[in-house]
C-alpha cells in the first residue's frame, strides 16, 4: 500500500466540490472520506453543510459526526482515521474518494506527521476556559507573540498553536517539522474553484442555511452544548448565537455569517495555492457546461 494514489477533491468552502464528488463518486462505486474539520461534530448539521441523508445513502461517507462537540479533534486524530477508513473502503472492494478543504488534515494524511504532544489534562481544559473568552483578534495577538507563522490561521488553529506553546514550551510549527514517519499515500488533486463567482455562491448558500433553521439548530445546541465547545468554532456560529442572544439583528448577523466565510474561503485558497504541488493539480471550474466531462478524464487519470 505504500504510496498508493488517492483522489482528492479539494477547493473552498461553497465552491461546489460537494455535488461533484458526489456524482463522481456514484459513478464508481465510491466511499467519500470527508477531509472537513467542521462535520466532524455531531449535531453542527446545517452550519457546516453536510451531506443530506440522502446523500449518505446514495454514496457511504466516512469522517462526519465523528466526536461529540465538546471533544478535541485533532489533524493527527483524522488521518489516522482517515487510513482505517480508506482500508476498510479497500477491503470492501470500493473505490475511495477524499473530499473537503481542510487542508491540515490533508497535509496530515499525505505529509509525513508530526508526534501529537501530550497535554495534562487538568491545565489544558483551564486553559481553554480561558482562551475561550477571548477574542479572535486577540488570540492573534497572543500567536504572534507564541508561533509568528500559524497567527495568520482560523480560529480553531490559533487556539491549537497557543495551547501547544504554552502548555510544552514548544511550537507547533516546529513539532510540524519534525517528521516521524513516511505517508502511506500519494495525492492526486481535483481542485473545484468557480473564481469570481464564489463570493455570491457564498451568499446564497448562508440564505439557504438560514432558510433550513440553522437559527433553530444553533438554539437547540445552546441548550446542550457548553459555550467553550470546540465545535463551536466553526464559521457562523457565533454570529447565529449572538443573535438569538439578542446583541445583533438578523441581517447583522447574516452579514457577519457571510463576511467569516469569505475570508476562511480565502484562507483555503491560500493554502490550497502554496501548499499542493502544482504538478498534481487540476482545476476546474464547477459551473463551466463540461465541468463533469472534465472531472470524469481527472478520474481516469488524463492530464489536460
Amino acid at each position: 500500500m505504500d504510496g498508493a494514489e488517492l483522489r482528492v477533491v479539494t477547493g473552498p468552502t461553497a465552491a461546489g466540490k460537494s455535488a461533484l464528488a458526489l456524482a463522481l463518486a456514484a459513478r464508481h462505486d465510491a466511499t467519500i472520506v470527508s477531509a472537513d474539520s467542521r462535520q466532524v461534530y455531531r449535531r453542527f448539521d446545517i452550519g457546516t453543510a453536510k451531506p443530506s441523508a440522502e446523500e449518505r445513502e446514495r454514496v457511504p461517507h466516512r469522517g462526519i459526526d465523528v466526536v461529540d462537540p465538546t471533544e478535541r479533534y485533532s489533524a493527527a486524530r483524522w488521518a489516522v482515521d482517515a487510513e482505517r477508513w480508506i482500508d476498510e473502503a479497500r477491503r470492501a472492494e470500493r473505490e475511495v474518494l477524499v473530499v473537503g478543504g481542510t487542508g491540515f488534515y490533508l497535509r496530515a494524511l499525505f505529509s509525513p506527521l508530526f508526534a501529537e504532544p501530550a497535554l495534562d489534562p487538568a491545565r489544558r481544559l483551564e486553559l481553554q476556559r480561558e482562551l475561550g473568552s477571548l477574542a479572535t483578534p486577540d488570540l492573534r495577538r497572543w500567536c504572534e507573540r507564541l508561533d509568528p507563522s500559524r497567527a495568520h490561521l482560523g480560529r480553531a488553529q490559533l487556539l491549537r498553536a497557543i495551547e501547544v506553546a504554552l502548555l510544552t514550551g514548544e511550537r507547533l510549527s516546529d513539532l510540524h517539522a519534525r517528521p516521524v514517519r513516511a505517508p502511506r499515500f500519494r495525492a492526486r488533486y481535483l481542485v473545484v474553484d468557480p473564481g469570481p463567482l464564489l463570493a455570491d455562491r457564498i451568499e446564497q448558500r448562508v440564505d439557504r442555511m438560514f432558510d433550513a433553521g440553522w437559527g433553530d439548530e444553533v438554539g437547540g445546541l445552546m441548550n446542550g452544548v457548553p459555550e467553550d465547545a470546540p465545535a463551536w468554532n466553526a464559521a457562523g456560529y457565533e454570529a447565529v448565537r449572538d443573535q438569538l442572544r439578542g446583541l445583533v439583528a438578523p441581517a447583522a448577523a447574516r452579514e457577519r455569517v457571510i463576511i467569516e466565510t469569505r475570508q476562511y474561503a480565502k484562507r483555503q485558497r491560500t493554502w490550497m495555492r502554496h501548499q499542493l504541488d502544482a504538478a498534481l493539480v487540476t482545476r476546474i471550474d464547477p459551473t463551466a457546461p463540461d465541468a463533469l466531462e472534465r472531472a470524469e478524464r481527472w478520474w481516469s487519470g488524463a492530464t489536460e
